[in-house]
Protein backbone atom coordinates (compact mmCIF):
# COMPACT_ATOMS: atom_id res chain seq x y z
CA UNK A 1 0.00 0.00 0.00
CA UNK A 2 1.40 3.35 -0.98
CA UNK A 3 1.25 5.88 1.81
CA UNK A 4 0.13 9.47 1.52
CA UNK A 5 -0.09 12.59 3.64
CA UNK A 6 -3.69 13.09 4.84
CA UNK A 7 -5.39 15.88 6.81
CA UNK A 8 -7.09 14.85 10.08
CA UNK A 9 -9.85 16.98 11.64
CA UNK A 10 -11.01 17.05 15.27
CA UNK A 11 -8.84 16.33 18.31
CA UNK A 12 -5.21 16.24 17.26
CA UNK A 13 -5.96 18.10 14.04
CA UNK A 14 -3.08 18.10 11.59
CA UNK A 15 -1.27 16.04 8.99
CA UNK A 16 -0.98 12.26 9.33
CA UNK A 17 0.29 9.26 7.42
CA UNK A 18 -2.35 7.15 5.68
CA UNK A 19 -0.33 4.00 6.37
CA UNK A 20 0.65 4.27 10.06
CA UNK A 21 0.04 6.25 13.24
CA UNK A 22 2.53 9.02 12.42
CA UNK A 23 1.02 12.47 13.02
CA UNK A 24 2.17 16.05 12.75
CA UNK A 25 -0.32 18.06 14.85
CA UNK A 26 -1.03 21.74 14.29
CA UNK A 27 0.83 23.95 16.79
CA UNK A 28 -1.53 25.74 19.17
CA UNK A 29 -0.46 29.28 18.22
CA UNK A 30 -0.39 28.81 14.45
CA UNK A 31 -1.90 31.83 12.69
CA UNK A 32 -1.36 33.71 9.47
CA UNK A 33 -0.98 32.36 5.95
CA UNK A 34 2.83 32.36 6.01
CA UNK A 35 2.90 30.35 9.23
CA UNK A 36 0.35 27.86 7.82
CA UNK A 37 2.39 27.46 4.63
CA UNK A 38 5.55 26.89 6.69
CA UNK A 39 3.70 24.29 8.79
CA UNK A 40 2.53 22.49 5.63
CA UNK A 41 6.06 22.45 4.17
CA UNK A 42 7.54 21.21 7.45
CA UNK A 43 4.89 18.48 7.74
CA UNK A 44 5.56 17.31 4.18
CA UNK A 45 9.30 17.14 4.87
CA UNK A 46 8.87 15.21 8.11
CA UNK A 47 6.38 12.88 6.40
CA UNK A 48 8.91 12.01 3.69
CA UNK A 49 11.54 11.29 6.38
CA UNK A 50 9.42 9.10 8.68
CA UNK A 51 9.48 5.30 8.57
CA UNK A 52 6.11 3.59 8.88
CA UNK A 53 5.76 1.14 11.75
CA UNK A 54 4.86 -2.36 10.54
CA UNK A 55 1.25 -3.32 11.23
CA UNK A 56 0.22 0.01 12.72
CA UNK A 57 -2.18 1.40 10.15
CA UNK A 58 -3.68 4.67 11.33
CA UNK A 59 -6.97 4.01 9.57
CA UNK A 60 -7.16 0.44 10.88
CA UNK A 61 -6.68 1.82 14.40
CA UNK A 62 -9.39 4.46 13.81
CA UNK A 63 -11.80 1.83 12.49
CA UNK A 64 -11.07 -0.44 15.46
CA UNK A 65 -11.73 2.44 17.85
CA UNK A 66 -15.05 3.20 16.15
CA UNK A 67 -16.00 -0.47 16.21
CA UNK A 68 -15.23 -0.68 19.94
CA UNK A 69 -17.26 2.48 20.59
CA UNK A 70 -20.41 1.31 18.79
CA UNK A 71 -23.19 -0.12 20.95
CA UNK A 72 -23.65 -3.91 21.04
CA UNK A 73 -25.96 -5.49 18.48
CA UNK A 74 -28.68 -6.40 21.00
CA UNK A 75 -28.75 -2.87 22.41
CA UNK A 76 -29.19 -1.39 18.94
CA UNK A 77 -31.99 -3.85 18.12
CA UNK A 78 -33.76 -3.20 21.45
CA UNK A 79 -33.72 0.54 20.76
CA UNK A 80 -35.51 -0.04 17.45
CA UNK A 81 -38.03 -2.41 19.06
CA UNK A 82 -38.83 0.28 21.64
CA UNK A 83 -39.60 2.59 18.71
CA UNK A 84 -42.19 0.12 17.41
CA UNK A 85 -40.30 -2.14 15.00
CA UNK A 86 -40.80 -5.90 15.11
CA UNK A 87 -37.74 -7.89 16.28
CA UNK A 88 -37.13 -9.27 12.78
CA UNK A 89 -37.27 -5.81 11.16
CA UNK A 90 -35.10 -4.36 13.95
CA UNK A 91 -32.42 -7.01 13.31
CA UNK A 92 -32.53 -6.33 9.56
CA UNK A 93 -32.19 -2.58 10.14
CA UNK A 94 -29.24 -3.03 12.50
CA UNK A 95 -27.54 -5.28 9.93
CA UNK A 96 -28.08 -2.64 7.23
CA UNK A 97 -26.68 0.07 9.52
CA UNK A 98 -23.63 -2.03 10.29
CA UNK A 99 -23.11 -2.84 6.61
CA UNK A 100 -23.16 0.89 5.91
CA UNK A 101 -20.80 1.67 8.81
CA UNK A 102 -18.30 -1.14 8.31
CA UNK A 103 -18.85 -2.14 4.68
CA UNK A 104 -15.96 -4.33 3.63
CA UNK A 105 -15.17 -5.86 7.00
CA UNK A 106 -16.48 -9.37 6.33
CA UNK A 107 -15.34 -10.66 9.73
CA UNK A 108 -17.38 -8.01 11.52
CA UNK A 109 -20.44 -8.57 9.31
CA UNK A 110 -20.35 -12.34 9.91
CA UNK A 111 -20.30 -11.67 13.65
CA UNK A 112 -23.19 -9.21 13.27
CA UNK A 113 -25.27 -11.79 11.36
CA UNK A 114 -24.57 -14.37 14.07
CA UNK A 115 -25.52 -11.80 16.74
CA UNK A 116 -28.75 -11.10 14.85
CA UNK A 117 -29.66 -14.79 14.67
CA UNK A 118 -28.84 -15.19 18.36
CA UNK A 119 -30.96 -12.15 19.23
CA UNK A 120 -33.98 -13.49 17.32
CA UNK A 121 -33.54 -16.94 18.91
CA UNK A 122 -33.52 -15.41 22.40
CA UNK A 123 -36.62 -13.36 21.53
CA UNK A 124 -38.45 -16.53 20.37
CA UNK A 125 -37.48 -18.33 23.57
CA UNK A 126 -38.75 -15.40 25.63
CA UNK A 127 -35.33 -14.62 27.08
CA UNK A 128 -35.50 -11.03 25.91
Amino acid sequence: MERSLVWIEGDGQGWACSNCRWRFPVPTLLSGEEAKSAYDRLAAGRFREHKCEAGSSFFAAEQEARRDASPPFAERARTLIKRGYTPKVAVELVLHEMQFEHGNDSRLMEKARADGEDFLLRVRKGLI
